[in-house]
């Protein structure tokens, strides 16, 4: 295949570039590419598309530079940045005739983000609900004789006492958030199974394989949660504050809160309960995987399993997974709601006695509280997959 370069010739060691590319050598390739030559980005791209530099390889050496990405292919008139680029190499390998197109992408990307939002809209009640069983007892605005008795109870007294618009409060952080973490997911994901999963064979090294799945969703879920967790963080502080709207709430808004916590706190407190975050995440990997695998293996025939009873099994171990990893989130929860407080009223010296604390003032089942609204509001990962399609059907 004939290349072509924005420049008009190809970068001053092209050859040096592709042997290092292929074994894993990335460098600072900027200082050694005159500015005549092509960008990092359009280099790379071109010898993957070459078929001299496979795309995960490639990403790993655009990674390691600082140039931007400025074309992909002139002739067709397609430019990039850097997190297209990534996008393009976890969707597959690029070829110049068959380069991932940057619209179908950005058509995806919105119909997915679309679709999270309307589904997340609508489970937000629940998530709400769900929230305030875990966290009413470590809540200064909630007094111990005003406790919500459960789902019931706290689905009741929502609208009664702050209006009914507020079953929603915190929502719009949490639907913002799904942009940078898919964005993030896509980034990354081929990178970390790379790292953790390369050359290993589902069959032969089974074990290898679950402990890789592990930790490449670990790292991946870490990365993300990395940029995203302020708004995590603040989703949580949001549809914990009960006060009306006409007064007593602590918070006015999303930036408000983000702005209070590291005012008082720093950004140390808007990572609050980070480390179990990311433990919860393993923990449910974990679950997920190790039900999913047993319950697919007892199957008859896992090929020719018909739609309905897989799309059964998932749910099913998505519930299952999701609330043995619950404690996590319980914890993680409660770490949260302590940032911004004076060094008098913090209750949890860590996360460890956080978990012991919570265990001997309230039992075990504290860990669980929430854990069936939690159930409820899983059905909007389904209602997401109707979503999708018919919203990029319309775009």
């Amino acid at each position: 295949m004939q290349l072509s370069w924005s420049s008009g010739k190809p970068p001053l060691f092209y050859s040096t570039a592709i042997r290092e590319a292929r074994q894993g050598k990335p460098r600072r390739l900027e200082s050694q590419i005159s500015r005549r030559d092509s960008s990092v980005g359009e280099f790379f791209l071109k010898l993957v598309a070459a078929g001299k530099v496979s795309a995960p390889r490639a990403i790993t050496n655009i990674c390691c530079t600082s140039a931007s990405v400025v074309g992909v292919d002139r002739s067709s008139g397609r430019t990039g940045g850097p997190l297209a680029v990534l996008v393009f190499s976890a969707l597959g390998p690029i070829t110049m005739s068959g380069l991932a197109d940057p619209v179908a992408f950005a058509k995806d990307f919105i119909a997915g983000g679309v679709a999270a939002a309307i589904s997340k809209t609508t489970v937000a009640p629940i998530e709400r609900v769900k929230l305030l069983l875990q966290v009413q007892h470590i809540s200064k605005q909630i007094a111990e004789d005003k406790r919500y008795k459960g789902m019931i109870d706290c689905f009741v007294r929502i609208p009664r006492e702050q209006g009914f618009l507020s079953y929603w409060r915190g929502n719009f952080a949490n639907v913002i958030r799904y942009f940078p973490t898919q964005a993030l997911n896509f980034a990354f994901k081929d990178k970390y199974k790379q790292v953790f999963l390369g050359g290993v064979d589902k069959n032969t090294q089974f074990f290898r394989y679950f402990l890789g799945n592990l930790a490449s969703g670990g790292a991946a879920g870490a990365t993300s949660l990395c940029f995203v967790y302020p708004l995590d963080f603040a989703r949580t502080r949001l549809a914990a504050d009960v006060g009306k709207a006409g007064g007593g709430r602590e918070f006015t808004g999303l930036g408000n809160c983000l702005a209070k916590i590291f005012k008082t706190d720093g950004l140390v407190g808007l990572y609050r309960g980070f480390g179990v975050s990311v433990q919860g995440i393993i923990i449910y990997r974990a679950s997920y995987f190790g039900f999913y695998d047993t319950a697919r293996g007892m199957l008859p025939d896992p090929k020719k399993t018909p739609f309905l009873v897989s799309w059964g099994i998932a749910q099913v171990v998505t519930t299952v997974a999701g609330i043995v990893s619950y404690p996590f989130d319980t914890v993680r929860r409660r770490m949260m709601m302590q940032s911004g407080r004076a060094k008098t009223d913090i209750l949890y010296k860590n996360t460890l006695h956080c978990w012991s604390t919570i265990y001997k003032s309230e039992g075990g089942s504290a860990f669980f509280k929430g854990a069936f609204s939690n159930v409820l509001r899983g059905t909007g990962g389904a209602l997401v997959l109707v979503l999708y399609d018919e919203i990029k059907n319309l775009l």
